[in-house]
């Protein structure tokens, strides 16, 4: 099949290339077109595993191209098709908007572009996470651009990656929603996703609003249980009470599960945080008063200063005489991404507490940087470091932020001697407070009492 893929953002990008790795011709568009041309070499402009080879894989089998041009794309496109129609597929971004309602203008933008190009019958589909009823504004917005209505059909087909394991999620997916209300857009898609549903039935069909919402409820309930659980080790670390068990007490029933109630600093990224906005404030539009969602915000915005209010009280609120390490700066491993990252509030307190802040992360230094700079005067006092170990050198205290691999199992002993005092602030709950306790470190984690 040919595809066009509008946007190379996180979604656009590993989608076009993970179709092209099963065979599609696609081909990607995008107004950056410095951004084009790194991608049409070969380079990914973002972190994450096993996807630049796939865009190099899809650029030597000529499968997989990258145009600043819809309409050349397009064209391109209806000459290369194997079916009876193209697909197009909008992936930009749906950033918050002040009210944290869900700005959908770059995608509508996209509608209308689409109108002026498609001159056949095409299915448009939807992969940005967009608010209920956006589906039937796209399909305004490509009559807009000039498109007859007979000669489209529009598809929700919401995506499920997670950052740092996309590739993988794309590849074998848990499930592939597909939002239509048009029975021929619906056979094409499911064509399109034919490679990746040999082994067992994985394709879900429901109309465009039910898939609009199936996306936001998902995040909303992962969220959910990443609040609980932090919102149980304040309460453990109130009573004495170590979360390590209650959680593994909690996570052995099957209807519960073992995952996402791992404790820590709180939850960022470019999903969870916007989606949980975007869905409170449509709650609201529609006059539910979303008691759960606002209370699984509000935690989760506590919770990215719990590890600054640990490390104050330990302290003092004056830290100008302390350097303080910080390990992982990206919102989870695995990825590059800083977007809201409890890094980037703790980071900001320790400065304006008049600390030194040394810094190491293995993919994200660079992003975490230019995110923290524009906001803090105090930027001069920040240091991003070439190794872990360099980071601790002379440092009153260690804030694991992020549970990168490579940190879980350090030299204890080798950290002692780079630090004034042997102290670590855990916000990921990766260490052994016992054993570390027993060496004579002090420990405090989340909910580790």
């Amino acid at each position: 099949m040919s595809i066009v893929i509008v946007g190379t953002g996180y979604v656009g990008l590993v989608t076009g290339a993970c179709l092209s790795e099963v065979g599609h011709s696609v081909a990607c568009v995008d107004v950056d077109a410095k951004r084009m041309k790194r991608l049409a070499n070969g380079e990914v402009p973002f972190y994450e595993p096993g996807l630049e080879d796939l865009v190099r894989n899809g650029i030597d089998s000529k499968r997989l191209s990258f145009s600043t041009s819809l309409p050349d794309a397009y064209r391109a496109a209806k000459a290369n098709r194997t079916l009876s129609a193209p697909v197009v597929m909008i992936a930009v971004g749906t950033p918050s908007s002040e009210d944290g309602s869900a700005d959908v203008s770059g995608v509508l933008q996209v509608a209308r572009e689409i109108g002026s190009v498609i001159d056949e019958y095409t299915v448009v589909a939807s992969k940005s996470t967009v608010p209920v009823g956006t589906s039937e504004k796209i399909a305004h917005a490509v009559e807009s651009g000039g498109a007859d209505r007979s000669k489209f059909d529009v598809v929700s087909n919401p995506e499920f990656l997670k950052e740092g394991a996309a590739v993988d999620d794309f590849m074998r997916p848990s499930r592939i929603v597909l939002g239509s209300n048009a029975a021929a857009a619906t056979e094409l898609m499911l064509e399109l996703y034919r490679p990746f549903n040999m082994s067992h039935e994985r394709v879900m069909t429901m109309g465009t609003r039910e898939a609009e919402l199936t996306k936001y409820a998902a995040n909303a309930l992962l969220a959910t249980k990443i609040s609980f659980i932090n919102e149980i080790a304040n309460l453990c670390d109130k009573l004495g009470v170590d979360v390590d068990s209650v959680r593994r007490g909690i996570g052995s029933d099957p209807r519960i599960g073992h995952s996402f109630i791992y404790p820590g600093a709180g939850y960022g990224g470019s999903c969870f945080p916007k989606d949980v906005r975007a869905l409170i404030h449509a709650a609201q539009g529609v006059g539910i008063d979303p008691y759960v969602l606002t209370a699984i915000h509000q935690r989760n915005e506590q919770q990215k200063h719990f590890l600054l209010d640990k490390v104050l009280a330990h302290f003092g609120n004056d830290l100008s005489a302390h350097t303080i390490a910080v390990w992982g700066l990206s919102f989870k491993p695995g990825t590059d991404d800083v977007r809201e990252a409890p890094a980037l509030s703790t980071v900001r307190g320790l400065l304006e507490a008049g600390a030194n802040v040394r810094a190491f992360d293995p993919v994200a230094s660079a992003q975490f940087e230019a995110a923290l700079t524009p906001a803090n005067s105090t930027s001069n006092r920040f240091t991003i470091v070439q190794d872990k170990y360099e980071a601790l050198q002379g440092a009153s205290a260690m804030l694991l932020l992020t549970e990168w691999k490579e940190f879980r199992n350090p030299d204890f002993e080798r950290m002692r001697t780079l630090m004034k005092q042997p102290c670590v602030f855990d916000g990921r709950n990766q260490f052994d407070p016992n054993r570390l306790r027993a060496a004579g470190w002090t420990y405090v984690g989340v909910g580790r009492t």
